[in-house]
């Protein structure tokens, strides 16, 4: 097992229904965002590298309100997530948006060499869950077995609008079997949690995935196959994204690897909608001033 663990952090969002990049937006009581929180926690969980995805026209914006601060005390480094790629003799369509979170870790290959976790840039996720992914990255993980945090829907809900959740089917060992994509989901006035689109109850205690993925390196080998067969399919399509749980269910599927669901009860916040920056705000003041954090998250 290796004791080097790296973080990979998908940040070439552009926060279309934020209106903005999510990602440097202040929302700690000195000015933090939610990639300092996420960076600050893995680095207490044993991290030692961290890898951003970013796209090429933020890149000096990033690495000056982000970048500087995280290269004080991790080893950095900045992978760019283009829109247009090449495939070998395929001719692809011109697109506007790049190839979804599969596409960004693809970026990452040359960089990482180690068991790493995918974490996205606009989500805070909590100390719990970076904590059990170091864990298994360091004495659990292998070529056939991976990992996935999952959070409860419960705390993983926006008091601003709907929320799009990949609900997680496990066996009696805690092992991934399938991953449904619900959107829309919603808590009503009643309290029920409703996904819209069907207008049928969820349940609210439900695991639900939130991208916090635990992997071996040798997942770049499959990703990059699976990559190269998805854009020939979808050559003519500039919409067509290419998903972490789809790769994840044919694996699971062709009997390659085993995925552990392991919980966090933490809290999510993120800012799907700018209504959410006050509430966000709010938690992480309270969060200082109770302790789980200290004044400033300088290491």
């Amino acid at each position: 097992m290796s004791d080097k663990i790296t973080l990979v952090v998908l940040a070439a969002g552009m926060g279309s229904r934020f209106g903005g990049l999510k990602q440097m937006e202040p929302l700690g009581p000195n000015g933090e965002t939610l990639l300092d929180y996420s960076v600050y926690d893995a680095y207490h969980a044993g991290f030692s590298k961290v890898v951003f995805v970013i796209r090429d026209f933020f890149a000096d914006e990033f690495k000056e309100k982000i970048g500087k601060r995280v290269e004080a005390f991790m080893e950095v480094e900045y992978v760019f997530q283009d829109v247009n790629i090449e495939v070998p003799g395929v001719d692809i369509t011109e697109r506007e948006k790049p190839w979804g979170t599969n596409h960004a870790v693809l970026v990452c290959k040359e960089a990482v060499n180690e068991p790493f976790a995918v974490i996205n840039s606009d989500d805070y996720y909590g100390k719990d869950g970076f904590k059990k992914v170091a864990d298994f990255l360091k004495t659990e993980v292998s070529p056939q077995r991976y990992a996935l945090i999952g959070y409860i829907l419960k705390n993983t809900l926006s008091d601003s609008g709907t929320v799009n959740r990949g609900v997680c089917e496990t066996d009696s060992a805690d092992n991934l079997v399938a991953v449904e994509e619900v959107l829309k989901i919603k808590r009503q006035d009643d309290g029920k949690v409703i996904r819209q689109d069907k207008g049928t109850e969820l349940d609210e205690d439900a695991i639900v995935s939130m991208n916090f993925w635990g992997f071996d390196p040798t997942y770049f080998d499959h990703l990059e196959k699976g990559f190269h067969e998805f854009v020939r399919k979808n050559k003519d399509n500039p919409t067509a994204e290419y998903y972490i749980p789809v790769l994840i269910d044919e694996m699971i599927n062709e009997g390659e690897i085993t995925l552990s669901v392991i919980p966090s009860h933490d809290n999510w916040y993120g800012v799907t909608y700018v209504e959410d920056a006050d509430r966000v705000r709010a938690a992480f003041s309270k969060m200082h001033e109770t302790g789980v954090y200290p004044e400033t998250l300088e290491v």
